[in-house]
């Protein structure tokens, strides 16, 4: 039979690039998600999924200490897409899955709001370790054709 049965469905498509250790890393890692999501005809919402890529590199290039690269890990699902970001530290991001105790970041402060675009914005986000380090992750929801900008 050629093609695919009614009850296979396609293998999702991913990316996976090493990224430099600096800041140099966040438009290039905002322009992979972009075009990767670009190719699907029921995609996540690409303007959220750039910010979120954004927060998630930049806080790996902040936050964490060395020179080796960090890795950007696109993955596109049926239901929408997974975005991760590797970096060489074990330690959990704080806050991440959890608002912090004292409350919402002050807004005259410029750090502090990024996790939470990321608990607000994505369906679901977290961190698992990984034999160099850790995974901080996102997801987002297919965005219906009709909601979509033509």
């Amino acid at each position: 039979m050629n093609g695919l049965a009614l009850h296979d469905t396609p293998a999702p498509a991913s990316w996976r690039i090493a990224l430099p250790h600096t800041v140099a890393a966040v438009p290039v890692a905002r322009a992979l998600v972009r075009t990767a999501l670009a190719e699907l005809e029921h995609a996540a919402d690409s303007d959220t999924a750039e910010l979120l890529t954004a927060e998630l590199v930049a806080n790996a290039v902040e936050h964490t200490a060395g020179t080796g690269p960090i890795e950007l890990v696109v993955e596109l699902l049926p239901t929408g897409c997974q975005v991760e970001v590797h970096d060489p530290d074990p330690a959990p991001p704080g806050h991440l899955t959890v608002p912090h105790p004292a409350g919402e970041p002050d807004p005259w402060q410029e750090h502090g709001r990024g996790l939470l675009l990321i608990r607000t914005l994505s369906s679901s986000c977290g961190h698992r370790p990984t034999g160099t380090g850790k995974a901080v992750w996102f997801r987002l929801p297919v965005v219906p054709r009709q909601r979509r900008p033509a």
